[in-house]
């Protein structure tokens, strides 16, 4: 049951495997074996997780797909001796395994970024255990085989991580559980002190797990935490980060740099041109700047249930401003002008789903908008000039709740539109291929 814990939920809590190395000193011939040496591990490496990335994919495809390829759960699982005290006997059980544990399902798993909380359950129809039992009291003594079926064994783990003095990040505190719905027992040659020890049983079934279970979760929270923190120190090596502010906001400040970096930020819109009959209208040179000012509204979640991955979050910008050149004709007549805007901030909360059988496509489940104040200045057109901007200041600002709620389901549509024609398993591929490097072309960006 142990490993069930430890390795099937780090293991899925794992978002990538690193090769860390060393290079001995000597001469250019053997350091540069060495490196040719490592470059193939590396190679080799990559091509195994794209292999089991593949078999991963393929196999949430199934209908009920049990157990993880590439996680290896022992079955049968050597379980330590128990030793228990009932009163007028002692039951003392050896040589115990339980059988079963590769059939697992994963129930649920859950995510939450803010609190640094991660939540897992795993799902057993049935777990059989076996082992050699003695039974021993003032007046009897009896020994023999046993066997103990739980049904419905449902194990949950709960790991919380934090961010120690020092800037590493690690397993803070773990809650882990185990609980079945039903269990019948059978203990051979259990002569006369069969009635007794049967109606201790039969009084108490839970007996025999209760002596079983702290050996299970004493020894999970051990390995479960020790693997936790491996993990985090092969992804994060000897980056150190703030205690002041979450790991969240802090991946949220890198994310921000990123975009800047990027040349996201100030952003060029692409020019407008629309025509309509004698009436041309043109939008160039169009700059919006404020986008990298993006930040953690509320929370942002992540789970799984129902063979289905959901992502909840719920993001927003500082103030955002633009300013661009506008060309209005009629016929042989142009006016042109330039309009400078300025949104106090915009906020959005995106629900998405996406299949855990990747044949099927991203769904967008909620969006919904919040946009404050719009100011907007406008030269060029003459009297028109104090008419466009009354327009634009003052009616969008009275509706702009109403505009908001009228503008998410097309951009919702179109959204989805743009999900619809994402491999996903293709996605998935590719980047495992590469190392797990994001690049937005994958999507059609």
């Amino acid at each position: 049951m142990k490993p069930l814990i430890v390795v099937v939920l780090v293991g899925l809590m794992a978002s990538g495997c690193h090769i860390v190395h060393s290079q001995e000193p000597g001469d250019a011939v053997e350091q540069e074996a060495s490196e040719s040496d490592d470059a193939l591990k590396i190679k080799e490496s990559q091509a195994s997780i794209a292999a089991q990335v593949e078999a991963m994919l393929v196999h949430f495809q199934q209908e009920d797909p049990q157990g993880l390829p590439g996680v290896p759960v022992p079955d049968p699982l050597e379980v330590p001796n128990v030793k228990k005290s009932m009163g007028m006997a002692n039951l003392d059980m050896k040589q115990v395994k339980a059988y079963g544990l590769s059939k697992f399902r994963i129930d649920k798993m859950n995510l939450d970024l803010k609190e640094m909380r991660f939540n897992g359950g795993l799902q057993l129809d049935q777990m059989l255990v076996k082992g050699q039992y003695t039974l021993s009291s003032f007046f009897s003594k009896a020994n023999g085989p046993f066997t103990v079926v739980l049904k419905n064994v449902y194990a949950e783990a709960t790991a919380f991580l934090a961010v120690e003095r020092d800037g590493q990040l690690a397993t803070d505190r773990i809650k882990i559980d185990i609980t079945f719905s039903d269990m019948t027992m059978d203990f051979q040659n259990l002569g006369l002190v069969g009635s007794v020890f049967q109606s201790v049983v039969n009084g108490a079934p839970n007996l025999v797990f209760d002596a079983m279970k702290p050996f299970m979760l004493q020894e999970a929270d051990k390995k479960l935490r020790s693997e936790i923190n491996v993990m985090i120190q092969k992804t994060l090596g000897e980056r150190r980060l703030p205690n002041s502010i979450t790991p969240l906001d802090s991946a949220i400040a890198m994310a921000r740099k990123m975009v800047r970096q990027k040349g996201f930020d100030p952003y060029h819109l692409p020019d407008v041109n629309r025509t309509m009959g004698v009436f041309s209208v043109q939008l160039a040179h169009t700059w919006i700047n404020g986008i990298s000012s993006f930040y953690r509204v509320g929370n942002i979640t992540a789970g799984m249930a129902n063979k289905t991955v959901s992502v909840v979050l719920q993001i927003g910008t500082q103030q955002v401003t633009g300013a661009g050149q506008w060309e209005v004709g009629v016929g042989m007549m142009t006016r042109v002008g330039h309009v400078q805007f300025t949104v106090q901030h915009i906020r959005a909360t995106v629900g998405l789903s996406q299949s855990l059988d990747t044949r099927k496509r991203a769904q967008i489940t909620d969006l919904q908008f919040d946009m404050g104040n719009i100011q907007v200045r406008c030269d060029g057109a003459g009297t028109l000039d104090y008419v466009m901007e009354f327009a634009v200041n003052v009616i969008p600002n009275l509706l702009r709740y109403q505009i908001m709620d009228a503008i998410e389901n097309p951009i919702k549509q179109r959204v989805q539109e743009k999900f619809n024609t994402i491999d996903v398993e293709q996605v998935i591929k590719t980047m495992a291929q590469n190392n797990f490097n994001f690049d937005p072309k994958l999507l059609g960006l």
